[in-house]
């Protein structure tokens, strides 16, 4: 966790946690991990704290995990 994530709220430092790429994913999964974190790093530096980014941040690790779950339908698993 960066030093900019651990001064959030522990709201946010959760999310962010559970946004991190999974290093044992695949590398086509964890491309997408990796997509959708960057994406909330960059809103963690334009955003302050409040309901609406713990929002946006869980509908983001929602989106993620369909994300990941069409690339494994897209591969026949």
């Amino acid at each position: 966790m960066s030093a900019t994530e651990s001064s959030r709220h522990p709201g946010t430092q959760h999310l962010m946690k559970m946004l991190t790429p999974n290093p044992n994913l695949p590398s086509t999964l964890r491309h997408i991990s990796e997509v959708c974190h960057n994406l909330a790093v960059h809103l963690l530096d334009d955003c302050d704290d409040g309901p609406e980014l713990t929002a946006g941040l869980r509908h983001l690790l929602e989106a993620k995990d369909c994300f990941v779950r069409q690339v494994l339908v897209d591969n026949g698993v």
